[in-house]
């Protein structure tokens, strides 16, 4: 692998600040299943980034990269449900939106 550490992998770093803008958008928020949901989904991601990383191989990092795929997925479904019912706003639900369509 090219990279040292999962750190210096830019996707891993954007998919950090994904789950702490989740956790910001949602810290207010009183529907605790949803925002639990929420707030797992977007750790999930740069979680299995790193962990498939440090396996050391080649398939076990796209096995885990593929994961990390479909927790971003499961975010933006989430996202969507939580604008229609009131949990975010257009806006940050946008920007999330777009932010999880980068990371996949």
């Amino acid at each position: 692998m090219v990279y040292s550490s999962f750190e210096s992998l830019k996707v891993w770093k954007r998919a950090s600040r994904l789950a702490v803008s989740v956790y910001r958008a949602l810290k207010n928020s009183r529907d605790y299943g949803l925002k639990d949901q929420m707030t797992r989904a977007a750790v999930s991601i740069p979680s299995n980034i790193a962990e498939g990383y440090d396996r050391g191989t080649d398939k076990e990092f796209i096995r885990y990269l593929n994961i990390a795929k479909g927790s971003a997925a499961e975010l933006r479904t989430q996202l969507y449900i939580a604008k229609e019912i009131g949990e975010i706003d257009q806006k940050i639900m946008a920007e999330l939106v777009e932010e999880t369509k980068g990371i996949g």
